[in-house]
């Protein structure tokens, strides 16, 4: 019996993905843990490994497909003995939204699909103004069959849907329909009543309402979840902020000694690999600021998991040092590397980018002076580290020239009152002003 691939759920929050390529193609012998594809989450980019055993029979969703809600059928795969065509023509792959039909070999249900049901008025129909729906596009639910990414040209096109005729399976409209369509033909209409003039006016611009010369680009999947995930982090957690000057002249010294001790291991220590182990002994020294929030409980964290903003190209992603506050410098900075490379690469594990206790983020190398960040759910707190500046200081009431750094904490008011935030902050400037106590 043939095996419908469903679009995998490759993080907790992901609901649907882009199918970004295509590993096989059909007619494919796989087996358990072969590459199948290349998948963009709302985090990363990640690569799908096959679970069974078997031959490609069809390829469902084409590469570059976006809006593919997981556990939509991507392919079909036909079992060790199967014949591979009849897999292809009898196994059952829906669109999305619909019913699933698992391991379905039925011949009649397609050409179900595909029937166009009569007119009739005790149905629900199209609104009159709407054109006539061919025979290949289904009434169900007055549902237009057609893939995301034609719905979603068709919008951009002016293309009416309902004008059309599927060459997809099942009558279903796809890319090459609307690429054929003739562009402002038959414009979609709404289904909703025309806006009061005043209406229109109040409405958001689109991008063919600007006037300035520009391009658009259209929104990754990890950038829409940034998006909803910082909005509802603004609206929903109540931030409070502390900055604090640090002196760094002693870390700084600190590295210099320890990154020449370790050149024939070939580690070097950056600054931020150091500003993650004091987070992480400042969050062990002040506990009750190494804590999450939810509605029923206090979480209260046992060991500091560092999760680190890393900038990848289209948006970030934050990789966990996990065990920080136990972790030797070297190995902070031996894991931070190979997470940062494999990040931009799009090669991190779910576990790696998944949890951690509390954030940090590092402007320092852009020069930045200070800044505050915005706490990452559902985290307690997040950490903004800036630069390091040369500035005349007092130090034992005679003025010296000192590299100073500005720390800001942001911290959840539900959960860290102000002074726990202080005092977390406090142990983070003793900490980093003292470096030799992160090396015992």
């Amino acid at each position: 019996m043939s095996i419908n691939l469903q679009m995998p759920a490759l993080s907790p929050t992901m609901e649907e993905g882009t199918l970004a390529k295509w590993l096989v193609k059909e007619g494919d012998k796989i087996s358990s843990g072969d590459l199948l594809a290349e998948i963009e989450t709302d985090k990363a980019t990640m690569e799908f490994e096959a679970i069974d055993e078997g031959t490609i029979a069809k390829i469902v969703v084409a590469e570059g497909t976006d809006n593919v809600k997981v556990g939509d059928v991507i392919a079909i795969i036909a079992e060790e003995g199967e014949d591979v065509d009849t897999a292809a023509k009898d196994s059952v792959a829906t669109d999305s939204g619909t019913k699933e039909n698992e391991g379905s070999t039925s011949k009649k249900q397609p050409a179900k699909e595909a029937k166009a049901e009569p007119e009739s008025k005790d149905k629900p129909e199209l609104k009159q103004e709407d054109a006539p729906e061919p025979a290949s596009a289904s009434k169900d639910g007055e549902r237009i069959k057609a893939s995301p990414l034609a719905r979603r040209l068709a919008e951009q096109k002016g293309v009416d849907l309902s004008a059309l005729k599927g060459s997809g399976p099942g009558g279903r409209i796809i890319k090459a329909d609307i690429d054929s369509a003739k562009a402002g033909t038959a414009p979609v209409k709404s289904e909703s009543a025309t806006p009061a003039p005043s209406e229109k006016a109040a409405a958001k611009p689109t991008t063919d309402e600007f006037t300035v010369p520009h391009k658009s680009e259209k929104l990754s999947g990890m950038r829409k979840t940034i998006a909803r995930r910082l909005t509802e982090a603004k609206q929903s957690i109540p931030h409070y902020r502390v900055s604090i000057d640090v002196n760094i002249d002693k870390l700084l010294k600190l590295r210099s000694e320890l990154n020449a001790s370790l050149e024939a291991r070939g580690i070097k220590l950056s600054v931020n690999d150091m500003m993650i182990k004091a987070q992480a002994v400042a969050l062990m020294q002040a506990p009750d600021s190494n804590v999450s929030y939810t509605d029923d409980a206090m979480i209260r964290y046992e060991r500091a998991d560092i999760a680190v903003a890393v900038s990848i190209p289209g948006g970030l992603i934050t990789p966990i040092i996990t065990g920080a506050d136990t972790k030797s410098l070297s190995t902070i900075a031996t894991e931070m590397q190979d997470l940062a490379e494999r990040a931009k690469s799009g090669k991190l594990k779910m576990h790696e980018y998944q949890g951690g206790t509390a954030s940090l983020s590092n402007m320092g190398m852009f020069g930045v002076t200070s800044f505050d960040a915005v706490i990452n759910p559902p985290h307690g707190m997040i950490l903004a580290i800036s630069a390091g500046i040369k500035k005349p200081v007092v130090i034992d009431d005679s003025v010296q020239i000192a590299t100073i750094m500005t720390a800001t904490g942001s911290f959840d008011h539900r959960a860290i009152d102000g002074a726990t935030g202080a005092a977390f902050m406090k142990a983070f400037k003793e900490t980093v002003e003292n470096p030799l106590g992160m090396l015992a």
